[in-house]
């Protein structure tokens, strides 16, 4: 399908601005860029309540926004990781999308400010986001949640977190995680995938700017460390059910498609979304592009559907 018309003038608009591009920024210069990006996204009318909290992590505090919307609980709850290669974006850049999540569904959604590269590298991101869905299933009654209902979400490298999350948490035993939801998330670090060369160039998310994320977040560690690709970990069976939405304009499509396919081929239950026509980033684009509304909407009808575990 073609580029839809919203997203060919949006990058048209992004082609014509002056600036360097990300990759020959500083990581401060390329959070404060994404950030004023982020400010276009949607919110709902009616936004949740939100707390910001401070909470226990392995390498210091972890930051985290709690929304709690008007509805009689208990109700699910989202941990959600934030999307921006493991270097860049925070609380700040998603509240659009989370407060749209934790309204629609509704859910308690909490937004965890994992560490970032390069001043944090792989695998403190991996830590906090394990410690901040550890402290979610101990504290989420409190929180209006329903403890039988937690899901652990992402886009792009939060994405990646959630899955890995799942996995580890898994690992541990204690109580499951009940839902994965994965927007375009990054599955794989070690290995070229179709849609690497296809989507290379020219929407938004570029081949150039995923090595220069790589290279921040994992530095000399090994690619294939299943908590940096959970693609090429051994074993996925008796994870969490999984949503994974995926663009077709995005270098990252096939790798995130990979992973629901592996899902399934080790017995769980997992449905790939692949949007036509739209880029990666897309959900959070609710501003300006119509069909974001969609991406979202099918994350919601999921997160209703959420089976206790």
């Amino acid at each position: 399908m073609p580029l839809d018309p919203q997203i060919a003038q949006l990058l048209e608009q992004i082609a014509a601005a002056d600036g360097p591009p990300m990759t020959a920024q500083t990581p401060q210069a390329a959070r404060e860029s994404y950030a004023a990006m982020a400010a276009l996204d949607g919110r709902p009318a009616q936004p949740a309540d939100t707390e910001d909290r401070m909470i226990d992590g392995p390498g210091g505090a972890i930051p985290v926004r709690i929304y709690r919307p008007a509805a009689g609980g208990p109700i699910p709850t989202l941990v959600y990781f934030h999307g921006g290669g493991f270097v860049i974006g925070g609380i700040a850049t998603h509240d659009g999308l989370c407060q749209q999540l934790a309204t629609a569904v509704p859910a308690v959604v909490v937004s965890v400010d994992y560490r970032l590269a390069p001043e944090h590298p792989f695998p403190a991101a991996v830590q906090d986001a394990e410690a901040a869905t550890t402290w979610v299933r101990e504290h989420g009654a409190e929180l209006g949640g329903d403890p039988a209902r937690i899901a652990v979400g992402g886009d792009s490298a939060g994405g990646n977190l959630a899955a890995v999350t799942a996995r580890r948490l898994r690992d541990a035993g204690g109580p499951p995680i009940a839902f994965q939801l994965l927007f375009y998330p990054v599955t794989d670090f070690a290995g070229p995938h179709p849609s690497h060369d296809e989507n290379a160039e020219g929407y938004l998310l570029t081949i150039d700017m995923m090595a220069w994320f790589k290279e921040h977040y994992l530095g000399g560690s090994d690619p294939a460390d299943p908590d940096a690709s959970p693609l090429l970990a051994r074993d996925l069976g008796g994870l969490p059910p999984a949503l994974v939405v995926t663009a077709e304009y995005d270098p990252l499509r096939d790798e995130g498609e990979a992973y629901a396919a592996k899902l399934v081929e080790a017995g769980v239950e997992a449905r790939v979304s692949r949007h036509a026509g739209m880029i990666h980033g897309f959900v959070s684009l609710g501003g300006l592009v119509g069909q974001a509304g969609e991406g979202v909407d099918e994350a919601v009808a999921a997160l209703r559907s959420m089976v206790p575990r």
